[in-house]
């Protein structure tokens, strides 16, 4: 299965057909739309501007998906949630070029990464701190393969003298200084080789423009606008220093909510992308992105509390992150539905109204979309992919293949 020859349908009239097309299945399942998915990872292509995209998989969290953007053009290794998924893929799993994007405290992995030399090529690292290099050293022993190691620059915005933090709370190294001790310290070590970089700016990438209240938009474009300004310096400095130290293989940065803008950084050398395969919801509100939603979940009614409320069986769905409306699924199909205010999306049951719902009786079916990309994944087996009117493969999830790496 490829994605070469497969066409986008029309979004206005695809859910009907693709809830006519999966009629004989029974809910909950999961659909994803192949001619969308091929779409936006064109999009994303072109948005790159010729450097590779390396798969964001904790954003797909299905091999086949994964195995089937890499085979396209402008795409390139993955970026893994953990060192034992990362093992996992580059093991057997076709990839044989692994970031671990998070640093990781799993001893056994770890053990596993040093005593397999193939596994210590493919795979590498991610470090911020000496603490980390003395925790690997600890949990290996001083034999074994060297391991491949990326550097973690933070990308946050601080102002006042660190006081006002903007962004994620990730590395602590933030300025070129830092860096280039810390690199000193990486390639002082036989364990260690330091061939990466990378700098994740998860308040522009990951926060959308144009959601909200006027008010809202400006205040993140302001700060997002100011914040890129000071990245683009502060992480070209950086990227200098470390390159004094040692000859980097790539520096990545971004993700899907900021391809364009990180690659015309003349330091960067990749951007890393997962969540606009799918198109959660979350990437609906930004000004300088057009994804088509590729990912669905389905539920079926079960009863009608009133002639107006259709509840669903389950579909509560919730995404990670701070507490929020913006995290909760999104009935798409049947139009005219919403979550009530009180219960929200449950576990066990999801009370829906709007005009849809008046028309709604049990035994009907629901599609909703995911706040987020592969979090989605989790909650089902199997993926049912769908291309030019037709299911043409039904591919395990993560949790299909008995994993669950976080």
């Amino acid at each position: 299965m490829t994605l070469d020859l497969i066409t986008v349908t029309p979004r206005a009239a695809e859910l009907a057909a693709l809830d006519a097309l999966t009629a004989d299945l029974e809910p909950p399942f999961a659909v994803v739309d192949l001619g969308a998915l091929r779409a936006n990872s064109d999009a994303m292509v072109a948005a790159a501007a010729g450097k590779p995209i390396r798969v964001a998989s904790k954003s797909v969290r299905c091999r086949s998906i994964t195995r089937l953007v890499l085979d396209l053009p402008g795409y390139h290794g993955v970026l893994a949630l953990t060192l034992a998924e990362a093992l996992w893929l580059a093991d057997g799993g076709g990839v044989e070029d692994v970031v671990v994007g998070y640093p990781t405290a799993d001893r056994a992995a770890l053990q596993r990464l040093a005593a397999d030399k193939t596994l210590a090529k493919r795979v590498t690292l991610m470090v911020d701190s000496t603490d980390q290099l003395d925790l690997i050293e600890s949990a290996v022993g001083g034999d074994g393969a060297r391991m491949r190691v990326c550097l973690d620059l933070d990308a946050s915005l601080r102002l006042l003298g660190g006081k006002v933090h903007l962004g994620p709370r990730r590395s602590p190294v933030h300025d070129p200084e830092s860096a280039a001790a810390l690199a000193r310290a990486i390639v002082g070590r036989r364990q260690f080789e330091l061939v990466g970089l990378m700098s994740y700016e998860g308040h522009i990438a990951g926060v959308g423009d144009d959601a909200g209240s006027l008010l809202n938009k400006v205040q993140i474009r302001a700060m997002q606008s100011v914040s890129a300004k000071e990245l683009r310096e502060r992480r070209a400095k950086a990227v200098d220093a470390v390159r004094e130290v040692a000859d980097l293989e790539f520096v990545n940065g971004g993700g899907t909510g900021s391809i364009a803008a990180t690659v015309s950084e003349p330091a960067i050398t990749e951007v890393a992308a997962g969540s606009g395969f799918y198109c959660p919801t979350l990437f609906d509100g930004y000004r300088h992105l057009s994804l088509d939603p590729a990912a669905f979940y389905v539920m079926s009614v079960v009863r009608k509390p009133s002639a107006d409320l259709a509840t669903t069986l389950g579909g509560g769905w919730v995404a990670s992150g701070a507490a929020g409306t913006d995290r909760l699924p999104t009935p798409a199909w049947p139009e005219g539905l919403k979550l009530t205010g009180l219960e929200g999306a449950g576990e066990s049951q999801t009370p829906l109204h709007g005009p849809g719902a008046r028309a709604l009786k049990p035994g009907d079916r629901v599609w909703f979309r995911h706040a987020k990309a592969g979090e989605l994944c989790e909650r089902v087996n199997e993926l049912h992919l769908v291309a030019d009117g037709e299911i043409v493969a039904i591919v395990p999830t993560y949790r299909g293949e008995g994993k669950a790496f976080l």
